[in-house]
Order: C-alpha cells, then structure tokens, then sequence
C-alpha cells in the first residue's frame, strides 16, 4: 500500500465515568456512554491509517472506542463490500468504502508524568493509533534529561540576564516510527501548553490573586500569559530538537497534534523552522568589514539549502493554496474560531523537491461539530471535542509512481 492516510483527534478529555479530572468536571455513565460513542463513530468517519490523540486520560476506555469502531466497521464492510464472488467486486469505490479494522497491537499511549489520582487535579496524555503497527518501542519525552536553559541576553551591557529553564513539559511528547510500504516515518504526537494563564498560587494562599476576577488583575493576568507562552515556546524548542535528530539522519517526519497557536504563530515556527529569503546575496555577511561584504551567490544557494533541508511543511498551507479556500477552523472558545491543530510533514513529501519520497493529495477537516456554545444557532454539546479533526491524504512515491 503506498497511499495513507493521518489524522489528529484531539478527543476532549477522555476518561471513564464517575471520575472528576477537572474540578467538578466528570462524566455521569451516561455521558460517558454518549462521549464514547460519538467518539467511535468519528473514528470510523475518519478511518484513518495513522491517528494521534490528544487529552487521553486513561488508554483503557481509548480502547474501548477502538474496539466499537472496529466492530461498526465490520459490520459496515458486510453491508457494503461485495465478497469476490460478484462480478463488480474489483470496482474502485469498493476499495475506498471498506474499512480496515485497528485490532488491539498498534497503539502506543503516553501517560502523563504530572497525572496524579487526585480527583480533579488529573493531567492527560497522548496517543498514536497505527494499522501499520510500530517500528521498535514508541518513545515519550517529557521529563528533560538535561534541563532546558535559555540564556537571556541584556541587550548591550556585560551583566548576565539570567536564564528561562524548562525541566518537564506540561504534556508528553509521543514519538513513534511506523513502517509503510516498505520505508518508515517518524510520526511525533504534541499538545504543547495551552493558552489558559500560568499563574502562581502564593505559600499558604488558597488559589492565585490573578484567578479572582471580582478583583481583576490585569498586569497579572497578562504575566500569566506570558508564563504560558514562554512555556508552550520551550515545548516547542524541546519538539524540534527530536525533530532535527531524524532529519539529520534523512528520515522522513510527520509533525501532528494541538499546537495551541496558529501556523504562522511563534511556537509553530520554532517547531516548522524558518522560511529562507529567497535571496541572500543581498545580505551583509556575518564578518562584514565594510558596506559591500556581501554573501556570494554560491553561498546563497548553500544557506537556502541548509535551511530548506530541515523545514517542515504545513499541510493546512499546502491544502488552501491548491484548494484557493482562504482559512481552516479546527476549534472554537470564547465565540472565537482558530485553527491550532496541524499536520507538518518535511520535504521527503514536498513533490517541489527533487528527492521527494511523498506527497499530499488531499487535506480533510471534520469540523461541523464544532462549537462552544457561545453562538445561538450552532447545537451545543460539551460531550463531543471542541476540536476539529484534521486528516492528511499522503502517497509514499517509488520509482515506477508517477508524479
């Protein structure tokens, strides 16, 4: 099989019934039984090759989901599919309408290392779902060998400025390599920190000042924001540096998951890469003696491909550029759409590159659920994800496929 697909489901916090993750936040058996099943039926909508979840608090009821969708799916194939005694079984639209069950060996999850079993204080995890199963032992990183410093510069004076550390991500990452057709893709799963406020509950203090808005703080909730964006930042640090470890070994990488920003925002392109200029010879050099020390043309083409060589490419992008469609939604809060979730893959599926081993046909967003029940006309439903899900239709190219 050289075609696939792979999605991202951001699920919304599953977890089993009568268990409190947030404050006050759980789901009654029946809720539970409705969340599930939304949540089966999607998967079997999707039907996707390659799925990373997000906000899985426990696996055992992701499997319980995998299960029920495997078996609509079955069910599905023996009203649909005709058996290779009819004539017209060979028909195309028969191959794209059977479903191909995920059974019980190509799920990897990651727990999260700050989940405890306090109710409501619970924190959740990640996990890939793979029909192609894994090569060797999917990896989580999350508590940071070596801590993370980030040197701050005083901008001019000899003082040091001190240092940002990060120690442990707020979420794991999920890093997993999957074998199809015969080549292996590295597939990382993210949900980096969230945009929600980073406050400080002070000793002794019940909760943090910022968090009484009777009494609102606004200096310190914008602290709070930064605190988070800092955070979410340094995750994504953290995401390219295991990203650029595959790349340096020309392994072909896909990049899916809840970036909590947008594709043009800072974390996105620290997890991406930079687009190179698209000339440098105009620049000065970095040893410039005088106004002419320009880089040479031999050294543009250099720089531009040492750039574009670990630049990841956003499927979005690709998709509203081919479609001339002008925006992606995939969530909603506080009345507003964004499009945080995103599929990033490097230039092995960029058919612009001459050594491309891939490429996307296709880019699929479910999102008609979508709402936080700020809007009147739009059905609300807090079992269902605030999330839309995204799906990237991927062909790995050999010699004889055409491009």
């Amino acid at each position: 099989m050289s075609r696939f697909t792979i999605a991202s489901f951001n699920v919304k916090n599953l977890i089993g019934p009568d268990q409190e993750y947030y404050k006050f936040q759980n789901y009654t058996p029946e809720e539970y039984a409705w969340k599930s099943d939304w949540m089966a039926d999607q998967l079997l909508t999707l039907d996707a090759d390659i799925v990373g979840f997000q906000e899985i608090f426990e696996e055992e009821p992701l499997r319980a989901v995998i299960a029920e969708a495997d078996k609509r799916g079955i069910e599905a194939n023996a009203a649909t599919v005709p058996d290779r005694s009819k004539r017209y079984h060979r028909k195309a639209i028969f191959r794209k309408l059977a479903y191909g069950p995920y059974g019980t060996g190509g799920l990897a999850f990651a727990p999260n290392v700050n989940d405890t079993d306090t109710p409501g204080q619970r924190r959740p995890g990640l996990a890939i779902l793979s029909r192609f199963g894994f090569v060797g032992t999917p990896e989580v990183i999350q508590e940071l060998e070596h801590p993370l410093d980030i040197p701050m510069s005083d901008l001019g004076g000899d003082e040091d400025a001190g240092y940002f550390t990060l120690r442990r991500l707020s979420r794991p990452i999920l890093k997993a390599r999957i074998p199809i057709n015969g080549q292996v893709v590295t597939v990382f799963n993210c949900h980096l920190k969230s945009k929600l406020g980073e406050f400080i509950t002070p000793a002794g203090a019940p909760f943090a000042p910022e968090a009484v808005l009777t009494a609102y703080d606004p200096a310190g909730r914008a602290l709070g924001a930064l605190r988070a964006a800092l955070r979410r930042m340094g995750e994504a640090w953290v995401l390219r540096r295991a990203i650029l470890d595959e790349l340096e070994q020309d392994r072909p990488v896909m990049v899916l998951g809840d970036f909590n920003d947008g594709e043009h925002a800072v974390s996105s392109e620290i997890i991406s890469g930079e687009v190179p200029f698209r000339n440098y010879s105009w620049m000065l050099r970095h040893d410039a003696k005088h106004g002419s020390d320009r880089y040479s043309s031999k050294e543009n083409t250099q720089i531009v491909e040492a750039i574009d060589k670990v630049r990841l490419r956003a499927a979005e992008k690709i998709f509203l550029k081919r479609s001339l469609r002008d925006v992606v939604y995939t969530t909603a809060f506080g009345g507003v759409h964004e499009s945080i979730d995103q599929i990033y893959m490097s230039r092995h599926f960029d058919p612009e590159w001459s050594g491309a081993t891939g490429k996307m046909h296709y880019f699929s967003v479910f999102n008609d659920h979508l709402t936080d029940g700020s809007h009147p006309e739009a059905p609300y439903n807090k079992l269902a994800s605030d999330h839309g899900q995204i799906m990237a239709h991927m062909e790995l190219l050999t010699p004889e496929t055409p491009e």
